[in-house]
């Protein structure tokens, strides 16, 4: 079962260069105590432009059990994984995206190098926390988009 309240951000674009990094798409997905919806708001770039444009906040409804289930399954997946050490240090993902959560009995966020700091991470991930990882992305998308 999802928590009762939580709230979660997905960047596609954290790995900066010279320059800090430009994101292409910014998803966040809100559930508040006692709020039977979940608030979804976005904001994506278009190709060949500079900045993200957003997209009016929509409602799902938290009761719905696909909508459940795919929280459940993401932060169970969160729960799992590991982050860059030290933070910021290394997209250990490899997918220029970082997902940020909050909630009662957990606070994770993966990161990437912003600008021209950066290295190498202390921890990496494995192949199967890779493809947990892709997992998590795609039930942010799926939510995101419905």
């Amino acid at each position: 079962m999802a928590p009762s309240e939580y709230s979660l951000r997905l960047q596609k674009g954290i790995v900066g260069g010279f320059a800090p990094p430009t994101p292409d798409a910014i998803h966040t997905i809100t559930k508040a105590y006692n709020n039977t919806n979940l608030i979804v708001s976005s904001a994506v770039r278009s190709e060949g432009s500079p900045q993200l444009q957003d997209a009016a906040p929509k409602s799902l409804s938290a009761e719905d059990p696909d909508h459940d289930a795919l929280i459940t399954e993401l932060h169970s997946i969160l729960k799992e994984l590991p982050t860059e050490s030290p933070p910021g240090s290394e997209d250990i993902y490899g997918l220029n995206t970082s997902i940020a959560w909050g909630s009662e009995d957990l606070e994770w966020c993966n990161g990437g190098p912003a600008g021209c700091g950066g290295g190498s991470s202390d921890v990496q991930a494995t192949e199967e926390q890779k493809a947990k990882f892709k997992r998590a992305v795609d039930i942010v998308h799926e939510l995101a988009l419905k």
